[in-house]
């Protein structure tokens, strides 16, 4: 059986420090959070080695130079959750959709809960764009990084402020 390798890092953002975690060359989690506030496990060990890209292109993004990320991603959830990251992947930069409209578009009407909790468990935060999923009523709800940040993140994509 072969090992996996993490490693982490943390970087500063606009938004408070993002820990990044890789394994294996891909992107498997980017929390609003310390280390100290995630499973030790599921970090690795501390290293900058191998986030150059990553740490680029979150500056890029932050200083609006960028609008999409291109970067090796493994989510791990089920297929539901993983139907359903990849939907929001798929909405523009500078746009929204509600969580009924996620739900449609992974095949599940009414389901818009269910795409409520799976985006609560969003392990790629910022890149897979969690933020940019809003009430039926256009009001902001649920964010796991809180709603000050995703206000903070959707006011960025809509003015294209250099910010960072």
């Amino acid at each position: 059986m072969r090992t996996l390798t993490k490693t982490h890092i943390v970087v500063p953002s606009p938004i408070g420090p993002l820990t990044l975690v890789r394994e294996d060359g891909a992107l498997v989690r980017l929390a609003m959070a310390p280390p100290t506030a995630l499973d030790p496990e599921a970090l690795g060990e501390q290293s900058g080695e191998g986030f150059d890209d990553v740490v680029r292109q979150l500056g890029e993004y932050f200083a609006a130079e960028r609008t999409s990320f291109e970067l090796p991603l493994r989510p791990a959830g089920s297929d539901f959750e993983l139907a359903v990251w990849d939907q929001l992947t798929r909405i523009p930069y500078g746009e929204t959709r509600s969580y009924g409209h996620v739900a449609r578009a992974v095949g599940e009407p009414g389901g818009a809960q269910a795409v409520g909790a799976a985006n609560g468990r969003n392990p790629i935060a910022v890149v897979v764009p969690c933020h940019r999923v809003i009430g039926a009523d256009g009001s902001l709800v649920g964010f796991g990084g809180g709603l000050p940040r995703k206000r903070f993140l959707l006011d960025l994509e809509q003015r294209g402020d250099r910010l960072f």
